[in-house]
C-alpha cells in the first residue's frame, strides 16, 4: 500500500514540472515581444486575416464572430478610458489636465497596451479554434447581427468620444513625452553650479542636480549619478 501511494505524486511530478517550464518559456518569448509594438501588431493582423478567411470559407460560425467583436469592442473602450474615471473620483484635485498651463498628468489607461494587444490576439485564436467545432456553428442570418454591431459601436463609440470632450482629454500622450525627454537631455548637458532641474511626469516628480563643487574621485560617481537619473525617467516614461 505504501509503495503505492509513495507512486502517485512521482508520477505527476513530471507534468507539473513540464507545464512550469513550458509556462516559464512562454512567459520570456512573450516579454521578449514587448519593447518591438510594431511586430506585435502586424502578427495579430496575420492571425485576424486567418481567421476572416476561415470564416469566409466554411461560410458559418457567425455567433462566434459576434462574441468576438462584442469582446473586442469592450477592450477598445478600456484601452481608450482612462486608470481612474473622473465622473466616479470624488477628490477636488483634477485627475487630468483641463488647460495647457496645467501641470502635465500622463493619461494612464485602464487596459495597458500590451494586455490590449495580448488580448485581442488571444481572443482570435480561441475563436479561430472554436471554428473546427461544429457545436458553435449555430445557423443565424448574419446580417442582422452585423447590424446590431454596427450601432453598437457607433453608440459605444460616442458615449466615449463625448466622455473625452466632457473631461477635455485624450487617450495619447506622445508630444508630452518627447517634451519630458528633451528636458531629461537638458539635465545631462546642464553645466555645473546651475539651478536644479525639476521634472514633473504625473505622480513623479524627478529632481537631479551636478554637485557645485567637484573633488577629486567624485567624477565618476556624478556620472554615474546622471546616467541613473536618466534611466528611471525614462523607466517612468515606459
Amino acid at each position: 500500500m505504501e509503495g503505492t501511494g509513495g507512486g502517485g505524486p512521482s508520477a505527476v511530478s513530471p507534468v507539473i514540472q513540464w507545464k512550469t517550464d513550458a509556462s516559464r518559456l512562454f512567459q520570456y518569448y512573450l516579454d521578449k515581444t514587448t519593447p518591438h509594438p510594431v511586430y506585435r501588431w502586424v502578427g495579430t493582423l496575420v492571425v485576424a486575416a486567418i481567421y476572416v478567411l476561415r470564416v469566409y470559407y466554411v461560410q458559418g460560425f457567425y455567433v462566434v464572430s459576434y462574441g468576438l467583436g462584442i469582446y473586442l469592442l469592450n477592450l477598445l473602450i478600456g484601452f481608450l478610458s482612462p486608470l481612474v474615471d473622473p465622473e466616479l473620483e470624488t477628490s477636488n484635485e483634477a485627475l487630468l489636465p483641463t488647460k495647457g498651463s496645467d501641470e502635465f498628468k500622463p493619461f494612464i489607461r485602464r487596459l495597458p497596451e500590451f494586455k490590449f494587444w495580448y488580448s485581442i490576439t488571444k481572443a482570435f485564436c480561441v475563436a479561430f479554434v472554436l471554428t473546427f467545432f461544429s457545436a458553435f456553428d449555430v445557423p443565424v442570418f448574419w446580417p442582422i447581427l452585423l447590424c446590431y454591431w454596427i450601432v453598437l459601436f457607433v453608440l459605444t463609440m460616442k458615449r466615449q468620444i463625448v466622455h473625452m470632450i466632457k473631461y477635455k482629454y485624450i487617450p495619447f500622450s506622445i508630444g508630452k513625452q518627447n517634451m519630458v525627454v528633451k528636458n531629461l537631455l537638458r539635465v545631462a548637458v546642464a553645466p555645473i553650479g546651475t539651478e536644479p532641474w525639476l521634472i514633473n511626469y504625473g505622480q513623479h516628480q524627478l529632481k537631479w542636480q551636478q554637485p557645485k563643487e567637484r573633488g577629486k574621485g567624485k567624477a565618476k560617481q556624478d556620472e554615474d549619478d546622471l546616467w541613473t537619473s536618466k534611466e528611471f525617467l525614462l523607466s517612468v516614461i515606459d
